[in-house]
């Protein structure tokens, strides 16, 4: 819990001093969509580390081996019930 409010307070923190620079720089008028840019840079990055960890998720080739096993068995026992499963 200590954490996720070291979190936030740091965000306050950001978000207050990037409102004070940017109104110097943006237009008064264009400040209430901060948040919104916020939000969406926020999304942005969320589906950025879903990527990567997508890229970098490990492989389990005794894993894969056993699932292909499986997958013959289950093809086998679906045969013998006549059921035709082959999509070759």
């Amino acid at each position: 819990m200590k954490h996720i409010v070291k979190l936030l307070i740091l965000l306050v923190a950001v978000s207050a001093f990037w409102i004070v620079l940017l109104e110097t720089v943006v237009p008064r008028s264009y400040t209430w969509l901060l948040p919104v840019y916020f939000i969406v840079s926020l999304g942005c990055y969320g589906l950025l580390m879903v990527g990567v960890g997508l890229m970098h998720f490990p492989t389990c080739p005794q894993e894969a081996v056993l699932l292909q096993k499986d997958i013959a068995e289950a093809k086998e026992f679906l045969k013998q019930k006549g059921v035709d499963v082959d999509y070759d």
